[in-house]
């Protein structure tokens, strides 16, 4: 019975991690796609609740990023962090989640 109940919650666990990553993945994405339209030269107008949520991204994803842009520098203006940051995410889910949690 303790086996079932010790199952379950590394199942559960799993979960909880697999989705916390692919969330992180999502904002790490929208947060380029911001970046990339603010390079663009498309800023919205100052709005209260977009400022909210544009430093509600920066203050999420730049910790994470700014640990691989210390490997990585920019190369000729381009920006490599974030597709680093993806690919290490998709390890960590692919090895700790799927291999060592629920394996």
């Amino acid at each position: 019975m303790s086996a079932l109940v010790v199952a379950s919650a590394r199942s559960s666990i799993a979960d909880f991690l697999s989705a916390a990553i692919y969330v992180y993945t999502l904002l790490i994405i929208v947060h380029i796609v911001i970046q990339l339209l603010f390079a663009a030269g498309l800023r919205p107008p100052y709005n209260r609740t977009v400022d909210a949520i544009l430093q509600f991204l920066r203050d999420v994803c730049e910790p994470f990023l700014r640990i691989f842009r210390r490997i990585i520098p920019g190369i000729g203006g381009f920006d490599f962090s974030p597709i680093l940051a993806i690919i290490t995410l998709s390890l960590v889910n692919a090895i700790v989640v799927e291999g060592v949690i629920r394996g």
